[in-house]
């Protein structure tokens, strides 16, 4: 058991809440509320599978600069706890699981799992040479919910937008959060030679932009409730969410990045949990008898 807690804690197990509510929105907008319950169940496990997968392989990127920065250093690579040969073990296996359970959801579904899996690792080599690379961390968790709405319809219908547009406000939310936990290692970044907006423009700048871009993730929330015609249920949820962002922003300054963990793993699980309970509610409300 001890073994098996310092894998989850590798991959960081229970930040599974940050994509895994969306992806299941894209379920439920693409099953009209009703999503089968035997495709949701490889959704979960095509989401955890791929998650794995793309955290263990960036320890595994990461590991030489992890032992050098003095946050990251007694992380399960650097300090020993486990070896590179079983994270790569890890890192194989949970990709074979995910294109194994991509491929149980239909056969579209299994053949685009394999450039989708090329998106997800590419995120770990991005920071090596672009400050780009939190945009690219927001596209690889962006694709969960247009990718469940294919394991549910398996085919793209052209009601799919309001699902393209529930893509965006997670890229913009991943980056945007993503940009406020990288304002730690602004100052190790550089000297690192890693790209990162704080490293490159500076922490006050990041978290300007960090807030731009929760502003189109509230936004875009907005859009997708009045595409797929969702009611008061729906509203509340992004109004709890929007809330939470700017508390989010209110926990952080420049000069002060203590409550970066809270900013960070809290409030943002409480966001996509909370966005998932408000659809699913406001499709059941919707869908039933009066």
């Amino acid at each position: 058991m001890a073994r098996l807690a310092q894998y989850f804690s590798l991959v960081r197990f229970s930040h599974s809440v940050f994509a895994l509510p969306f992806a299941l929105q894209g379920a439920w907008l693409a099953g009209r509320g009703r999503p089968e319950w035997g495709t949701l169940a490889w959704i979960v496990a095509s989401a955890v599978a791929a998650r794995t997968s793309a955290m263990g392989f960036n320890r595994l990127v990461d590991a030489d600069v992890d032992a050098r920065n003095p946050r990251t250093a007694r992380r399960e690579l650097p300090s020993g706890a486990l070896g590179k040969r079983s994270v790569a073990l890890l890192v194989v296996a949970a990709s074979a699981a995910f294109v194994f359970a991509a491929f149980q959801l239909n056969t579209l579904c299994g053949w685009l799992s394999l450039p989708v899996l090329v998106v997800l690792l590419a995120y770990s080599a991005f920071k090596r040479f672009s400050w780009t690379a939190h945009l690219v961390l927001g596209l690889a968790l962006g694709l969960a919910p247009p990718a469940a709405w294919l394991a549910v319809r398996g085919a793209i219908t052209s009601d799919v937008v309001p699902v393209l547009v529930l893509a965006l406000a997670v890229l913009t939310w991943v980056a945007g959060f993503d940009l406020i936990y990288a304002c730690q290692d602004a100052e190790f970044d550089r000297t690192a030679g890693l790209h990162s907006i704080p490293a490159r423009f500076g922490v006050a700048r990041a978290l300007q932009v960090s807030a731009l871009l929760h502003v189109g993730t509230v936004l875009a929330l907005f859009v997708v409730g009045w595409l797929a015609g969702l009611g008061w249920v729906w509203w509340s949820s992004v109004g709890l969410a929007a809330a939470l962002l700017v508390w989010e922003h209110r926990l952080v300054a420049p000069n002060d990045l203590s409550r970066v963990d809270a900013a960070f793993f809290t409030i943002n699980g409480w966001i996509g949990v909370g966005l998932f309970a408000g659809l699913v509610l406001d499709l059941w409300l919707a869908g039933s008898p009066t």
